[in-house]
């Protein structure tokens, strides 16, 4: 269920503010983003796995926590990010 160290690098790359950025809002929301669906696809084969589900909530709420920070700190990153994402509002 863990993001593997290709697909995180790939998704540091593109969503960096500046070089060494790993740290960053948007960075962090990507990754989860990508582990959510991670979670996802694999709720869809195994829909009885009640760990996965409880972690899985816990990921989505974590993301609503960076994205409700980013918005109240700075609304135009918060935006361009949803639409990168491709997440609804």
């Amino acid at each position: 269920m863990i993001v593997d160290k290709e697909k995180k690098g790939e998704i540091i790359s593109q969503f960096r503010l500046k070089e060494n950025d790993t740290g960053s809002v948007e960075v962090q929301v990507a990754v989860l983003s990508e582990r959510i669906n991670q979670l996802t696809e694999h709720l869809k084969a195994y829909p009885q796995d009640r760990h996965t589900r409880h972690s899985l909530h816990g990921v989505i709420g974590k993301r609503r926590r960076f994205l409700r920070y980013l918005k109240a700190t700075a609304p135009e990153r918060h935006n361009s990010l949803i639409t990168r994402l491709g997440l609804r509002e």
